[in-house]
């Protein structure tokens, strides 16, 4: 033991973990992730205790995990922490290449085992996030190369929709609503990628919130009629392709639906990612991920 090396300099932790030096004595100082020795020239010196703890810091930060949360555990309940992402990666690999597989061969028998096999160990929000969003963004990856057909992409689209379209017919048939707040889902006319709007569904209903879900290609003057019932909704839409002009579309919201009073429009997706969220009018709340939104929802 006395030939390996047991004292490390910040540049060292750098180089092991990946992770800048700057961001490290941040850490350090808001967090107190880190308890370096001093030189006597006032130089930080880590041990094999802080580099451990800052390479097992660094896999949770990767792995989504916010070093606030991080900061609050033990260095025991962090190892553990890593032991279960560690084993649940591998996992994550298994089921992605599966369905990978399920959908090269359009086998729907594989990818429904893969799906149940999961169930055993998550429920469906986690395999939503932690399984489908990874696969679907290697899928287009996949895709753009030409790797895969775009029938392959629809197979596999399509199969996950059931698995949505079921979940939220569970939560609505055995939901009792928080509140009387309403939802309004649609997609603009000549949007028909509507994987995010009918997840967002999902996540509202698992969130006791009532939803009225309209789908892709909704002319925004048809909507008007639900005024008449509903007073005060509040929309939702998931932008991918359309609208061409996100200012315009805003403006028909506004002629359309506020012309009694200012209603709430919440937007997502790809069409929306170089808006800014603070120069909006205050009605107008702009969400670059659902999670962002979710989180919102058990406030």
């Amino acid at each position: 033991m006395e030939h390996l090396k047991q004292n490390f300099s910040i540049k060292d932790l750098e180089h092991l973990s990946g992770i800048k030096a700057h961001t490290i004595r941040i850490w350090e100082k808001r967090y107190n992730i880190l308890t370096p020795d001093r030189t006597d020239t006032n130089i930080r010196t880590y041990d094999l205790s802080n580099l451990q703890k800052i390479l097992n810091v660094t896999f949770l930060n990767g792995h989504g995990y916010k070093i606030s949360r991080i900061a609050k555990l033990t260095n025991e309940e962090v190892g553990k922490m890593v032991k279960e992402v560690a084993a649940s990666s591998s996992e994550q690999s298994r089921a992605i290449n599966s369905f990978k597989i399920a959908m090269i061969n359009f086998d729907q028998v594989l990818f429904n085992h893969t799906y149940n096999k999961l169930l055993e160990s998550k429920n469906f929000r986690e395999i939503f996030h932690h399984i489908f969003l990874p696969l679907l963004e290697e899928i287009g990856l996949l895709w753009q190369t030409d790797t895969i057909n775009p029938v392959h992409e629809h197979f596999l689209v399509g199969l996950i929709k059931q698995k949505l379209y079921l979940n939220i017919a569970l939560l609505e048939n055995g939901s009792t609503y928080d509140n009387d707040e309403l939802f309004v889902l649609f997609l603009p006319e000549n949007e028909i990628h509507d994987l995010g709007i009918l997840y967002l569904n999902y996540e509202l209903n698992l969130h006791k919130k009532k939803t009225i879900y309209l789908g892709p290609s909704m002319p925004m003057a048809d909507m008007k009629y639900i005024l008449e019932i509903h007073r005060n909704p509040k929309f939702i839409s998931y932008l991918t392709i359309a609208p061409k002009d996100l200012s315009e579309f805003i403006g028909e919201f506004e002629r359309e639906l506020c012309f009694d009073k200012k209603l709430e429009l919440s937007l997502f997706g790809a069409r929306i990612q170089a808006a800014d969220p603070i120069n909006q009018q205050e009605n107008i709340h702009i969400y670059k991920s659902i999670p962002e939104f979710a989180n919102q929802l058990t406030l």
